[in-house]
């Protein structure tokens, strides 16, 4: 039996091994290099190929320089700061969006809710980038947002839409308002109709009800679905580079303009350091609330 299940979790191990934690260390070995005008464009203080001599050199000299720098340019924590507020407006706003509509088809009839989960996942379809550059056409100044408001005479003038941060929020609840809907539904889907029926029996309104019974017993849902686009906002890049002017400050777009406007790969590789040590404080608290609930089911 032991062996069996080690061999059932080998190959997931296997992947994160290859995947996650062997880039994981190219990425910290880079950051903790110096920069050079060379290809690649870093002096590595650690050469796995010279031996233990090399190891223990690079253990005497270790030095943080790149995360001091980080500490010491406003740019990074800025953006860091900003990508934080951004994620969680958006997922915020995300939920608003998401949780009427992942109840709605809950409510559904049966035969009706195979063509709604096919609805949500249709934008899936088609690829992510052209669905970026398609609200670049809707929420220009002469796009289809401001030209249908301007007809049904709503505005006087165009707005200014596209290039704000609120186009940013736009693109990110449209992008990853699937991941908010699906984990909700999949719960509201569970949902025992009778607990409902016996709270109006008690005198409670369809609304306090809702509040008392349905809210609760979807936190679950909630939870995973506000994680879902939390965790890959934060470093969204796409999206506030399409949709976002020059005030919109992510973290994703300094990663990228350090990597390849500045080639300054080790600034680079510490700010991605840093980036995944936020994301496993989130991360973390996800598995712990999917764990908790795959015990209350048991």
């Amino acid at each position: 039996m032991k062996l069996r299940r080690f061999f059932l979790l080998l190959p997931p191990y296997l992947w994160l091994l290859a995947l996650f934690l062997v880039p994981f260390l190219i990425v910290l070995k880079i950051s903790l290099s110096d920069i050079a005008l060379a290809i690649p464009p870093y002096t590595p203080t650690l050469d796995i190929g010279a031996g233990w001599d090399s190891f223990r050199t690079f253990l005497t000299g270790l030095d943080f320089e790149n995360f001091v720098f980080l500490t010491q340019d406003d740019l990074y924590w800025k953006a860091y700061l900003s990508s934080l507020r951004i994620a969680f407006i958006a997922t915020a706003l995300t939920l608003l969006v998401g949780y009427p509509i992942a109840y709605g088809m809950a409510q559904s009839a049966a035969e009706w809710r195979p063509t709604l989960m096919m609805l949500v996942i249709l934008p899936f379809w088609t690829s992510f980038l052209i669905r970026v550059y398609s609200w670049m056409g809707i929420l220009s100044t002469e796009g289809f947002l401001n030209q249908l408001l301007l007809w049904i005479g709503v505005i006087d003038a165009p707005l200014t839409i596209l290039n704000t941060n609120v186009a940013v929020y736009i693109g990110i609840v449209y992008t990853y308002l699937p991941f908010m809907i699906l984990p909700i539904y999949a719960t509201l889907e569970k949902l025992d109709e009778s607990l409902l029926e016996a709270a109006e029996d008690l005198g409670c309104s369809r609304i306090t009800a809702f509040w008392l019974i349905t809210i609760p017993l979807s936190r679950s849902g909630i939870i995973a679905g506000c994680f879902l686009v939390f965790i890959p906002t934060i470093g969204e890049f796409v999206i506030p580079s399409l949709l976002g002017g020059s005030q919109t400050l992510m973290i994703g777009k300094v990663l990228w303009e350090e990597f390849f406007n500045n080639r300054d790969w080790p600034v680079a590789s510490a700010v991605a350091v840093i980036l995944l040590l936020i994301l496993i404080v989130p991360i973390l608290l996800f598995q712990r609330n999917q764990q908790k609930q795959q015990e209350a089911e048991q």
